[in-house]
């Protein structure tokens, strides 16, 4: 699957049953009335399959792998989730390629207005961060957003008030704890050079 980056619905999450197994997550969201069983929706940038589909909301089920690597685990109901179905052939690429394959979480340890804009600093481990460039392309929270600035452990995006009012990263505040997908490029580009 491939997705965008940009955020078609804001979802809240409705009901969440962890077990040892994982956890069920329930999500409503007009863009449920899009999706059949078995369809694929990018849940705060991780890619889940639909389970079950009713009306308004859908259900996915999320596997212990996935909850190590994201912020899903713990988002209980209330939740604002942003969701985004896969690109189409013929859709326009808007964003970046996203592949709905988080890599790690990171945590808003800055937030600072600016202008219109609103600057969001971001730490992640450093196991990430050494892909990220400036002004290159990141997803946050399933949002294709560019890089602003960087350092060895964190790095700063600026979000325009569109992102701010569309996402849930208009309510990121300081801790807030965001999925991060960086540039597949960067991966494949280095595994070449190691090679």
């Amino acid at each position: 699957m491939i997705f965008t980056g940009l955020v078609q619905s804001l979802g809240k999450v409705v009901r969440e049953v962890s077990s040892p197994e994982g956890v069920r997550l329930t999500v409503s969201s007009p863009v449920a009335r899009e999706l059949q069983e078995g369809d694929s929706i990018a849940v705060n940038g991780v890619c889940l399959t639909a389970t079950e589909v009713d009306g308004d909301s859908f259900t996915s089920e999320v596997m212990n792998e996935t909850l190590s690597r994201s912020s899903l685990q713990g988002a209980g109901p209330g939740a604002a989730v942003n969701l985004e179905l896969p690109l189409r052939a013929g859709d326009r690429l808007g964003g970046h390629m996203v592949q709905g394959h988080v890599d790690g979480v990171g945590r808003v340890v800055s937030v600072a207005e600016d202008g219109f804009a609103r600057r969001l600093e971001i730490e992640a481990p450093e196991k990430l961060t050494r892909y990220v460039v400036s002004k290159g392309s990141i997803a946050i929270d399933g949002v294709s957003l560019t890089v602003a600035d960087c350092g060895e452990r964190s790095f700063t995006v600026s979000l325009i008030p569109e992102t701010l009012a569309r996402t849930n990263l208009g309510a990121a505040g300081l801790g807030t704890r965001v999925n991060l997908e960086i540039d597949v490029l960067a991966k494949y580009v280095e595994r070449l050079i190691k090679r």
